[in-house]
């Protein structure tokens, strides 16, 4: 067996030598792709021990570098033909790897640009014997627009994504009108889209666009939000928001056949 990592400082990277010289690069789209605004702020704060080395040892096993290069196979991704969620921003992991635990059966691509948060997903899927998740590292905009084909995903996750709660950033926010344009060529009809934000008025943000947008259809009879589901895990984050009086909002919108379209081969 070899001796635990912890004992074997690190030592110092020379200048330009990759912080995971087999793990997620810094910017793997680089400059290949227009500029834009982007809907998140890259993370690259302290990584433990245990976190670092899962990088290392599975990023190539389960790891994906979004670089817009080419489109994916997802079946060979993930090595059967399962159904496959798209999650966008997981935070540390703790809420998807207690997702794909709970159903093998759905294979999870999730999304993050957090180092310390991909090392530890991968960790917990390690841990855990889990092998229906991949971690993507990267742009989701540019994974969804250049690495997936049409009608690919069957489920699209977006929890807690960041609020911009000042007006001059609302622009920021991933829940847009174009965002959802773009998620819509890639959900196959049915697909479920699946929002929760604990801050009111992203939350109704979200509720309006999604109800505007003809791709999408509210599953809520009264056109309003959704009880949490039970496959949608309570995470530490929101239950210290709720001991703070937040309220955390579900939405639950399902991809529809518009009628310009035609159905997929074989439906």
């Amino acid at each position: 067996m070899s001796e635990s990592l912890s004992n074997h400082p690190t030592p110092p990277r020379a200048k330009g030598e990759p912080r995971f010289p087999d793990g997620p690069k810094a910017d793997p789209a680089g400059s290949h792709f227009e500029r834009r605004i982007r809907s998140f702020q890259p993370r690259r704060s302290r990584v433990t021990t245990g976190q670092a080395e899962a990088l290392q040892r599975l990023w190539p096993k389960w790891g994906l570098d979004i670089d817009g290069h080419t489109v994916i196979d997802l079946a060979e991704l993930f090595g059967n033909t399962n159904a496959v969620a798209l999650e966008i921003g997981f935070g540390m992991g703790e809420a998807t790897a207690q997702m794909a635990a709970a159903d093998p059966g759905t294979n999870i691509l999730a999304v993050d640009v957090h180092t310390p948060g991909q090392g530890n997903l991968l960790n917990l899927a390690d841990h855990n014997g889990l092998t229906n998740i991949r971690v993507g590292n990267g742009d989701a905009i540019i994974l969804l627009r250049e690495m997936l084909a049409p009608d690919s995903l069957d489920a699209l996750r977006v929890y807690f994504p960041d609020p911009w709660p000042k007006k001059r950033h609302h622009k920021r926010r991933l829940i847009q009108p174009e965002f959802l344009t773009l998620a819509a060529t890639r959900l196959r009809p049915g697909a479920i889209v699946h929002c929760a934000t604990d801050w009111e008025p992203y939350a109704e943000q979200m509720l309006d666009v999604l109800t505007a947008h003809p791709a999408f259809e509210n599953t809520q009879p009264d056109g309003g939000f959704a009880p949490r589901p039970a496959h949608r895990p309570l995470t530490r984050f929101e239950g210290q928001g709720l001991d703070k009086g937040h309220v955390v909002n579900d939405l639950l919108f399902r991809r529809v056949q518009l009628a310009d379209q035609q159905p997929p081969t074989g439906a």
